[in-house]
């Protein structure tokens, strides 16, 4: 007799001929139950995605952003200068013919009559010249672009820093909206269970209509703070998809890890330390105070004088052949390069008071996200360690004493309010603290805080 909660498919009633042959194959029940089992979960296992950590996150960030993508560029430009930079003047080669008459002739010396010779009496004439560079202008101008490359890389590294601040930033937004969510639907379920007992109450005579149907229309203030999460969630998503360039669906993409806070902080001093070792606009503004020096030094070189080395070989009759050597030298007596060794000199302390202000917005950075995330920390912890229990001990004594008449209805909607009030301040409060981390470790310049 079949089982009426798991009827067998026709399939499975017939008969295989490979298997009465020979039992080297499964029996067709096993096979058909096989199939039926891998078509219901391969959905599941298709659709499903594990969620992602911070670590993958970035990674996918750093692999798929086409901003960052488009900055690494500018490296492979600059190392491209590079070679540019390092490359030899190219020689001259010079070749003439001249005296060429086309109206000439002359007797021939066989028979005596005129023939036609138009390069008869022509003369030849070829030169070779190089520009030597003095003064070390091609290793400036390596030493130069070079630094040019130091500066670029330090640049991506800064924009780098600042777009992951804003990936970090939404992908605390994600969480701080997951646990909103979380904590929305347990309210509401916490408040459908209040609703359970009380109407309980109603049909035993304990409770006025008017009372639960008070409670019954507090229902939708549960029911919008649980809709509102979730379009937070979907928003803080979507804002994360967009930076990671992805285009998988919402309902496929999760992220995971902790939403909770650390009470260990270490002094300033430290944070400040770190940030003058590792922050890459201000290794930028460094390198560029060496960069204007290098470009001074090359400025001064580029007012000596270069010479320019011939060789020249012709031919003149009576003379079948000969050559020549010559040294061209340009007299500087105008243009010795004034104006762009002036210009280069007033770079060099330019730079140096953008590097001035380069460390003094690093100390202002670095103060003002320290002193975010102790505040958050200060608040965090009386939540923590008093006023959650307060108010969810608060609760449970008002609702109890409500249901057994010791309590107003307006008494236990309040403690009721408040408590959302401090829990959602408390969700709140973890997510300041995450972001405050977030921008003390964009202003430190690398991860302190994880």
């Amino acid at each position: 007799m079949r089982d009426p909660f798991f009827p067998v498919p026709s399939i499975v009633m017939r008969t295989s001929p490979t298997s009465e042959r020979g039992n080297t194959r499964r029996p067709p029940l096993l096979r058909a139950c096989s199939a039926i089992l891998a078509a219901g979960f391969l959905p599941a296992v298709v659709s499903a995605q594990a969620p992602f950590t911070w670590q993958q996150v970035k990674d996918r960030f750093q692999a798929a952003n086409p901003t960052l993508r488009a900055a690494q560029l500018s490296i492979d430009e600059s190392r491209a200068a590079e070679i540019t930079a390092y490359l030899r003047p190219n020689p001259d080669l010079t070749g003439t013919i001249d005296q060429i008459n086309p109206l000439s002739t002359i007797p021939s010396p066989v028979s005596g009559n005129s023939v036609y010779r138009p390069f008869a009496n022509t003369l030849p004439f070829g030169s070779l010249s190089y520009l030597h560079e003095r003064g070390h202008k091609r290793e400036l101008r390596l030493e130069s672009a070079r630094k040019s490359t130091d500066i670029s890389a330090s640049t991506y590294s800064d924009q780098e820093r600042t777009l992951l601040f804003n990936l970090r930033n939404a992908f605390v937004q994600t969480l701080q909206a997951k646990v909103v969510r979380q904590n929305a639907r347990e309210n509401l379920d916490y408040w459908d269970r209040e609703l359970s007992v009380n109407r309980t109450r109603f049909r035993a005579g304990d409770m006025a209509q008017v009372d639960l149907n008070r409670l019954e229309l507090q229902r939708i203030q549960f029911e919008s703070d649980l809709e509102t999460a979730t379009v937070n969630l979907r928003t803080a998503k979507i804002q994360l998809l967009t930076l990671l360039n992805d285009r998988t669906p919402i309902e496929q993409f999760d992220v995971i890890g902790p939403f909770d806070f650390s009470d260990t902080l270490m002094p300033l001093e430290e944070f400040r330390t770190i940030a003058m070792a590792e922050r890459p606009d201000l290794k930028a503004a460094l390198q560029s105070v060496e960069l204007a020096k290098t470009n001074h030094l090359l400025a001064v070189a580029n007012g000596s004088t270069d010479p320019t080395f011939g060789m020249d070989f012709a031919r003149n009759p009576p003379i079948p052949v000969y050559f020549g050597v010559s040294v061209s030298i340009p007299l500087r007596i105008f243009d010795r390069n004034q104006g762009e060794k002036a210009r280069t000199q007033i770079d060099i302390g330019r730079s140096e008071r953008l590097r001035d202000a380069a460390q003094a917005q690093v100390f202002s950075d670095v103060d003002s996200s320290y002193v975010t995330i102790a505040s958050a920390l200060n608040l965090l912890r009386p939540y923590r360690d008093k006023y959650l229990k307060l108010a969810e001990d608060t609760r449970d004594k008002i609702s109890f004493s409500y249901q057994n008449g010791g309590a107003s209805l307006l008494d236990f909607l309040d403690v009721e309010k408040s408590y959302r009030d401090t829990r959602l301040a408390y969700l709140n409060l973890i997510g300041s603290y995450l972001t405050a981390a977030a921008q003390l470790n964009m202003a430190v310049g690398r991860e302190t805080i994880q």
